[in-house]
């Protein structure tokens, strides 16, 4: 057995047996011995270390190049009420599905928070790109918290080097700064992943995902030294990818029909990774029904109008996130939430029945109804998982809605209007007359998000 083996965990040899072993060696070897044999042990956990920092791989040789940095996780909520959050990234932020996702979520699953979002996508931009223009499009809104997406264009389509992840980090560090400068907080987004298209094969997909990979973990290192907050969106999206190239097909693409930009599937593991970056909990609302009692409760934001019989009639004021479609296509929400679990930690809606005395009920939620034993009801079921077609889902697509519209102009507004010959003329005028444009989008949103009366029914079967 080398000395090397005695490192490891299950075939430890303690050092003192070792050295009663060898008592009859010169005192000058026995202290070298002990000299190396610590020295070793100090490499054996820094190699312990250095593997425990490293995000957990599925299995598989896919995965064996990539070493991703073990992320940062948020401990508590970043937000605060009143907030100006500005969504900040290339291409894949100004296809405006990851930051309407955001900024729906925020809108109807927290209102209470009362967070405004603009969103400042740019197509082709790099992170030097924003640095040049972040004063004139983004701080002078005055954001109090920023979300950043970049290091697709950064990383060149090509294998990593060295003067790659240089200008990255100074760049990355510098945007941070600047946010933090004007009073605002960060949540530092890595890249996300690139997929397959006709001009890539699998080798050179690999060598640049291998690039973005090691961009995330230079934006980790930024985070921690700057004490910002870190958003994964990386390692998500590409073991979600796989995950569901597995499942559901090699045409599965993560990443996008290009490889570069993607769908509503990966726009919204791209969504649920700043979420979870931002520190929301997910807490959407809770309502408890005795069945011996007949009596029932339900949490802040919800207001119990009827209870009788089994029969709860409901008003509430914060909806949960709906999403429809197939769960086998890329294009979907609802397929991207079987890969990442959002529902259980971001859109909890849950309904608890105690002390039943039948061993199944039948739960109906608007139009659909559903069979549970007992003992699940008991332990809670997530409405906002079970019921894909729930009462809320034609209040939260106008709410949807809206605030698609109210992106969609915010491009204009910063690409064509803060940037055309008028602004280069007369800045002030075109701030003032472009905000008249955009205030009356955003009052839609608000006049869209109304409260919700639903009805449940739990009856025994």
């Amino acid at each position: 057995m080398s000395i090397f083996h005695w490192l490891l965990p299950e075939q430890a040899i303690p050092i003192l047996t070792l050295l009663n072993e060898n008592r009859r060696l010169p005192s000058i070897i026995l202290a070298m011995k002990v000299r190396l044999l610590s020295l070793l042990s100090l490499f054996a956990i820094a190699l312990a270390s250095t593997a425990q920092s490293v995000e957990k791989k599925p299995e598989g040789a896919y995965f064996e190049k990539f070493q991703p940095t073990k992320a940062p996780v948020t401990s508590q909520l970043l937000l605060k009420k009143g907030d100006r959050l500005a969504i900040c990234g290339d291409s894949i932020t100004e296809q405006k599905m990851y930051s309407r996702a955001m900024e729906t979520y925020l809108t109807v699953c927290v209102p209470e928070l009362a967070v405004t979002v603009r969103q400042y996508g740019w197509g082709g931009e790099t992170a030097p790109g924003f640095l040049k223009r972040m004063t004139n499009d983004c701080l002078r809104f005055k954001p109090t918290i920023a979300t950043t997406c970049y290091g697709m264009n950064d990383h060149g389509y090509r294998p990593y080097e060295e003067s790659i992840g240089q200008k990255y980090r100074v760049n990355q560090a510098a945007i941070v700064e600047a946010f933090k400068a004007h009073g605002a907080r960060v949540v530092l987004g890595s890249p996300g992943c690139v997929g397959l298209r006709k001009d890539w094969d699998a080798a050179s997909v690999e060598s640049k995902n291998l690039n973005l990979c090691t961009l995330r973990n230079i934006d980790i290192e930024i985070a921690q030294k700057a004490d910002v907050a870190f958003a994964d969106v990386f390692w998500p999206m590409l073991t979600a990818g796989y995950a569901a190239q597995q499942k559901h097909g090699a045409d599965y693409a993560i990443a996008g029909k290009d490889g570069v930009h993607p769908g509503w599937a990966g726009s919204f593991v791209m969504a649920y990774a700043f979420l979870k970056a931002l520190g929301l909990e997910g807490e959407i609302g809770t309502i408890t029904y005795d069945a011996d009692s007949k009596q029932a409760t339900v949490s802040k934001g919800h207001e119990l109008i009827v209870s009788k019989d089994g029969v709860l009639q409901i008003k509430s004021s914060r909806y949960p996130f709906c999403a429809m479609g197939d769960v086998s296509k890329d294009n979907s929400i609802r397929s991207a939430m079987t890969f990442v679990p959002f529902n259980q930690e971001l859109n909890r809606f849950m309904l608890v029945v105690k002390n039943g005395k039948a061993a199944k009920y039948r739960v109906a939620w608007g139009e659909e109804s559903k069979t549970y034993s007992t003992s699940e009801l008991a332990k809670g079921v997530n409405l906002a998982d079970e019921f894909v077609t729930n009462p809320f889902s034609a209040a939260f697509d106008k709410v949807d809605k809206a605030v698609a519209a109210k992106q969609e102009y915010e491009t204009r507004q910063i690409k064509v209007m803060f940037h055309g010959p008028e602004a280069t003329a007369d800045m002030k005028t075109i701030e003032k007359l472009t905000e008249r444009v955009r205030a009356p989008l955003v009052a839609a949103i608000q006049k869209a998000f109304v409260p919700v009366t639903h009805t449940l029914r739990v009856t025994p079967e």
